[in-house]
C-alpha cells in the first residue's frame, strides 16, 4: 500500500525539470507512504516514476520503483494477494519477498494478460524497456485508484488527484462530471470533477505506445442465472470462497485488526479473522454522543465479547467535526455523497494508532443485495404485478418476488417511509430502468441552488442507462441490473473513501469481499435465493449463520455509519457552517447559490443530504480551487 506517480513524454523528447516534478508529486502524496520513497528517471529522461512507501510485505526489501533484469521498471500500490502461488507458477529465481517483483514477472510470462492472473488490489505503471511501452493497469472493483491528465503531450499518472493539480493548465470544474454528482453522488465513465483529469476505470488497463492511448477491458461480471444448482449448494459455495478470499486478505507481515460497524459484513469478516489470526486481532469501531439513533456500537461490543478479541472505540463530537472536515476533504480530493466520511476518517485515525492492516465490509451491499433501495423498487414491482396478474410470469417467473411473500419484510423500510413517498409521487409503475434511476437520483431536491443553464447539454441519464442496460446482465432481472449498476460506479466511489481515509493515516484497508470469484459466483444466483422474499443478503445470512451472533444476523435497523451533520448544523457547528457558505468566496460561485443554500439549515431532516452535498463542494472549492495559485507555486 503506496502511492504512485510518474510522467511520461508521448513524443519520446526530455521532460524539463523531471526530478522536480516527480518529487513535488511524491510530497503530495506523502501521507500515503510513511515507510520510504524512491524515484527512477529513465537516461533518456522521458519517463520517470516516484513512490511512497507503506511496508506491508517484505518489510527489508522490496523497494520501489523496482526494476527487473531486462531494464523493465514498475511503481505498484497494493496488493497481489496471490503472489506465493504465481512465484510457483512462474519459476525461477527472485531476488525479494515481494509481490511487486511478482508482477514485473508476470509481465515477462503473459504480458498484457498478466492482470488475469492477480488476485488482489493494485493500480501500477509497468514501462516496458525493450517495447518502448508503458502499461497502467487497476484491479477489477477499483478498491485503487489511478489519475492521469494529458498535458501538452505529457502524460502524468498519480493514485491522488493533488499529486496531478500543479501540473494542469487551470484548476477547473468538469461541467460533466459536476452534472454526474449532483445526480448520483459520484463520476461515471472515468469522469472526475476537474477538468483535463480522468481515471483509468476498474478492470481496465491503458497502454500508451508512439504516442498512442489505448484502453483495454480486461475483465467482466456476467449474470447468467444457474437454475440448476440448490440454495444449499450457493451457501455451501459461498462459504468456501469466502474462506479463501479471507485467507489471502490476512496475509501481512505486520499484525492486522479491523472496522466493527455492528452490521452484518464487517461482523462476518471480524468473527472469521479474529479465528484465523488469534491473540492478534484488533476491532475498532466509532459511536456519537446525541443519542441511539446515532450509536450503533453496542452491536460491535457484542461481536467483541463473543468473539473475545479487543474493541478500540472512539466517540466523535461537533468539536472534532469542526477540526478535521476541511482535512476531510482535503484526502478525498473530490466531494462525496455523505458525512460517513468524517466518520471514517476519525476511526482510521484511531485504527492507525495500533495497526498498519485493517479488514473493511466495503462490497457485501452491492454483491449480496443490501441496500434498502433495492426492496423499496421490489415493493413497486410487487404491487404491478399484484395489479396485473402478472407476478411469477416470464422466463424467470418464479425468481420474481410477489407481494405476498415480501410483505413480512417491509419493516425493514419504516424508517425509509420518506424516500417512498417522494418515490411514489411521479413516474409510478413506469419502465424499470427510469424508475431506479429516479430513486437514486439526487439532483431535484438541490435544483433551486443550482445554476443548471450554465453546465452544458450532458445528461447524465444517458451514462447511466447504458450501465443499467448492459448486454451482460439479464434483462429480465430487475434485482441484477440494480446491483450490477451499483457494482460498477457506486461501489468504486465509495472505495475511494474507504481509501482516501485510511491512506491519510497511513494505514492499508483491505476489504475480503471484493474477491472477482466470489463475485462471478453470486452473479449467478437465481433472485429467489439471493434476495428471497425480499430479505436483504439472505443467501449470505444462510451462508455465514454460524459465524454470527443473531441479535446481529437479524437486525432490521442497520444504516451503515449514521453520522449527525444535520444536527450539529443546527446547534454545535451552526456558526461554523454559517461562515463558510456565507463566506465571499461562497457568495461569488458561479454555479452554485450558496446564499439560498444558507435556507437549507433549519428545514433538512436528520439524514437529508441536501446541504452535505452543497457543503461539501463549497469546502471542495475553498480546498482546491481557491489555491489554485499555492499547487502551481509548487513547481517554481
Amino acid at each position: 500500500m503506496c502511492s504512485i506517480s510518474g510522467i511520461l513524454n508521448m513524443t519520446d523528447g526530455q521532460i524539463p525539470d523531471v526530478e522536480k516534478r516527480l518529487a513535488v508529486m511524491n510530497r503530495l502524496q506523502a501521507h500515503r507512504g510513511p515507510d520510504g520513497e524512491g524515484m527512477w528517471i529513465h537516461k533518456d529522461s522521458h519517463v520517470g516514476f516516484a513512490h511512497r512507501r507503506l511496508s506491508i510485505i517484505d518489510l527489508s526489501s522490496g523497494t520501489q520503483p523496482m526494476r527487473d533484469a531486462e531494464g523493465n521498471w514498475i511503481c505498484f500500490n497494493g496488493e497481489i494477494y496471490n503472489y506465493l502461488e504465481l512465484r510457483t507458477e512462474i519459476g525461477g529465481s527472485f531476488q525479494t519477498e515481494s509481490d511487486t517483483e511478482v508482477i514485473l514477472a508476470s509481465w515477462r510470462k503473459w504480458g498484457e494478460d498478466c492482470v488475469t492472473h492477480f488476485n488482489g488490489m493494485f493500480a501500477f505503471a509497468l514501462w516496458d524497456e525493450a517495447n518502448r511501452k508503458l502499461f497502467c493497469a487497476r484491479d477489477r472493483f477499483g478498491v485503487k485508484p489511478f489519475y492521469y491528465t494529458i498535458q501538452n503531450d505529457i502524460f502524468y499518472f498519480a493514485s491522488e488527484i493533488k499529486a496531478l493539480l500543479p501540473f494542469l493548465s487551470e484548476i477547473a470544474i468538469d461541467f460533466d462530471g459536476l452534472k454526474d454528482y449532483l445526480v448520483f453522488q459520484f463520476c461515471l465513465q472515468g469522469r472526475t470533477m476537474y477538468k483535463d483529469v480522468q481515471e483509468v476505470l476498474p478492470a481496465h488497463s491503458l497502454i500508451i505506445k508512439n504516442n498512442v492511448i489505448r484502453n483495454n477491458r480486461y475483465w467482466q461480471v456476467y449474470y447468467n442465472l444457474d437454475l440448476n444448482h440448490t440454495q444449499k449448494y450457493f451457501e455451501d459455495s459461498i462459504l468456501a470462497r469466502f474462506e479463501d478470499s479471507l485467507k489471502y486478505h490476512i496475509r501481512s507481515d505486520v499484525p492486522i485488526g479491523g472496522y466493527v460497524s455492528g452490521g452484518l459484513d464487517s461482523s462476518i469478516i471480524s468473527s472469521m479473522a479474529s479465528d484465523l489470526r488469534p491473540g492478534e486481532y484488533i476491532g475498532f469501531t466509532g459511536k456519537f454522543d446525541c443519542g441511539l439513533q446515532y450509536d450503533e456500537s453496542k452491536y460491535a461490543h457484542l461481536l467483541a465479547e463473543k468473539k473475545g478479541f479487543p474493541l478500540k472505540e472512539v466517540c466523535i463530537r461537533p468539536d472534532d467535526f469542526i477540526t478535521h472536515i476541511e482535512d476531510v476533504i482535503y484526502h478525498l480530493d473530490n466531494p462525496v455523497g455523505g458525512p460517513g466520511s468524517f466518520s471514517q476518517y476519525m476511526v482510521s485515525k484511531l485504527a492507525a494508532e495500533y495497526r498498519k492492516v485493517v479488514l473493511g465490509g466495503q462490497g457485501g451491499d452491492e454483491i449480496f443485495s443490501g441496500y434498502a433501495r433495492y426492496l423499496v423498487a421490489y415493493l413497486e414491482q410487487c404491487i404491478k404485478g399484484a395489479i396485473e396478474g402478472t407476478a411469477g410470469q416470464g422466463r424467470y417467473g418464479p425468481y420474481i418476488v410477489t407481494m405476498a411473500s415480501i410483505i413480512p419484510n417491509l419493516t425493514v423500510l419504516k424508517q425509509y417511509q420518506p424516500m417512498i413517498k417522494t418515490f411514489w409521487k411521479q413516474g409510478l409503475f413506469e419502465d424499470s430502468s427510469k424508475r431506479y434511476f429516479q430513486l437514486i437520483n439526487r439532483a431535484p431536491e438541490i435544483v433551486p441552488y443550482i445554476y443548471w443553464d450554465r453546465l452544458g447539454d450532458y445528461d447524465p441519464f444517458d451514462s447511466y442507462n447504458q450501465l443499467f442496460n448492459a448486454n451482460n446482465v439479464e434483462k429480465e432481472s430487475y434485482l441484477d441490473q440494480m446491483t450490477y449498476f451499483d457494482l460498477k460506479t457506486l461501489l468504486p466511489a465509495l472505495l475511494q473513501v474507504e481509501d482516501r481515509m485510511s491512506m491519510a493515516h497511513g494505514i492499508e484497508s483491505r476489504v475480503p469481499f471484493l474477491d472477482h470469484k466470489l463475485v462471478e459466483l453470486v452473479a449467478t444466483i437465481p433472485a429467489n435465493m439471493k434476495f428471497k422474499d425480499g430479505c436483504m443478503k439472505y443467501i449470505l445470512r444462510q451462508s455465514m449463520k454460524k459465524f454470527v451472533p443473531d441479535e446481529i444476523m437479524n437486525r432490521k435497523d442497520k444504516m451503515g455509519f449514521p453520522t449527525p451533520f444535520t444536527e450539529w448544523a443546527k446547534k454545535e457547528a451552526h456558526a461554523f457552517i454559517l461562515d463558510i457558505l456565507s463566506s465571499k468566496h461562497a457568495r461569488e460561485r458561479d454555479l452554485i447559490n450558496n446564499t439560498a443554500v444558507v435556507h437549507i439549515m433549519e428545514k433538512e431532516d436528520n439524514f437529508g443530504r441536501n446541504l452535505w452535498g452543497i457543503f461539501c463542494l463549497e469546502l471542495w472549492q475553498r480546498q482546491f480551487h481557491d489555491k489554485a495559485a499555492q499547487f502551481k507555486a509548487m513547481l517554481a
